[in-house]
């Protein structure tokens, strides 16, 4: 087993029901935040991270995301022929490898969802990011950096309010050290006079590949879906488990205020763009 974390699943599956009908046709993770689908911000962060391989797990009707990845020969050719540069094109290349995908063919959870990658990962730690939540800076860089010093099991989480804890995973805390929490238990999307806390599980996480055996038994759990939230608190007593606390801005992307949000926050830092979207949104 390596101690270091090399691969990421990248659960992109889902039908975006809450962006319809925007994603009738159109995966929700190409979907553009000001200039680059979601999905391009999920892997630069990835790689940011040093992670080497990137595994998507997709579903009918996401082959865009893979294309998307690919070497456009015809775009590239006439972009020279007009003697114009190929820069903007270079983060949307992927090189042989870095990218591999495996179908999940059935919408039965993330926790299944994510076991469908479980030959691909194979006998190492593993990240799994949500592109649907865009993480401003990336989140995953940081956690890799603590997964080096405590190991075992990492997800990142944040404050939520107490009436959104059904919304999330929520972690049972022990001890704190600065942005770390140790997790002494996790409860999926529990009513606010139930949840242990406030601290929310998002969508990154640095896991151990003894989640997958878990999985494996096809347990469901919230909503009759295989819940990766129930699975990870399996490991919880077995193997380290913390919970960190990033430094980032969480924009939810797979609703349709929030995919907004995200479009207007990144686009007022925009360097060739934001005075101009500035201005517009003080006259409005």
């Amino acid at each position: 087993m390596t101690n270091r974390v090399r691969k990421a699943v990248f659960p992109v599956a889902g039908l975006g029901t809450r962006l319809l009908p925007a994603t009738k046709t159109m995966p929700k993770e190409m979907l553009t935040i000001v200039d680059r689908p979601l999905i391009q911000y999920a892997v630069d962060e990835a790689r940011a991270a040093g992670i080497e391989q990137m595994i998507f797990v997709t579903g009918r009707g996401k082959s865009t995301l893979v294309d998307y990845f690919d070497t456009a020969f015809e775009l590239e050719a006439t972009l020279r022929d007009k003697g114009k540069s190929l820069d903007a094109l270079a983060p949307s290349r992927a090189q042989i490898g870095e990218i591999v995908t495996v179908r999940q063919q059935q919408p039965l959870g993330l926790g299944h969802a994510v076991w469908c990658a479980r030959e691909i990962v194979g006998d190492e730690p593993f990240a799994v990011i949500l592109p649907d939540d865009l993480m401003v800076p990336g989140a995953l860089k940081p956690m890799v950096e603590a997964w080096e010093q405590l190991g075992g099991n990492l997800v990142a989480t944040e404050e939520v309010p107490a009436d959104k804890t059904g919304s999330y995973g929520i972690i049972t805390p022990g001890g704190t050290s600065g942005a770390v929490t140790e997790v002494r238990g996790l409860v999926e999307k529990p009513a606010p006079n139930e949840a242990p806390s406030r601290l929310g599980v998002i969508g990154r996480y640095i896991l151990q590949p003894q989640v997958f055996a878990i999985l494996d038994r096809g347990e469901t759990g919230a909503g009759g879906e295989i819940q990766l939230t129930d699975a990870m608190a399996r490991l919880i007593g077995e193997q380290p488990f913390h919970a960190l606390k990033v430094d980032s801005v969480r924009h939810d992307c797979g609703d349709k205020a929030g995919f907004v949000i995200a479009n207007l926050a990144l686009a007022l830092k925009h360097e060739d763009i934001g005075e101009k979207v500035r201005d517009a949104l003080s006259r409005l």
